[in-house]
């Protein structure tokens, strides 16, 4: 993934959080943001300390990021997924169809994936 569809700075993911619209199940959070003449969406991932030490936690940040590397999403919108505690008993493909459960929830990012058939097109 480009670093171009990454948010690193803080007032960003301020900034998505304070403007959101928020939709979760029990292994992430997702926030979402409409973005005004965007190119491409933009992403962050958050792990708390709560989910393991720091080897653990950039293991669940790579398996995030590889996710959403192979998904398709509106370019109009930035999001943050946050990971929760329980995502720590899940195996790759596990947290990949909760993942995509969620952002299928959500109707509006998700417009499916290189190995994915679903389709949103609003």
């Amino acid at each position: 993934m480009k670093k171009i569809y990454r948010i690193k700075k803080t007032w960003e993911i301020g900034e998505i959080l304070k403007n959101k619209e928020v939709f979760s199940n029990s292994y992430f959070i997702i926030y979402l943001k409409e973005q005004n003449e965007a190119i491409h969406f933009r992403y962050a991932v958050s792990v708390g300390k709560k989910i393991g030490n720091a080897v653990t936690r950039n293991k669940v940040k790579r398996q995030i990021r590889a996710i959403v590397r192979e998904l398709e999403f509106q370019p109009q919108y930035k999001f943050l997924i946050v990971a929760r505690p329980n995502v720590n008993h899940l195996t790759f493909e596990q947290m990949k169809d909760e993942l995509i459960f969620l952002l299928k929830k959500t109707k509006k990012i998700f417009k499916g994936g290189k190995n994915d058939t679903f389709s949103e097109t609003k």
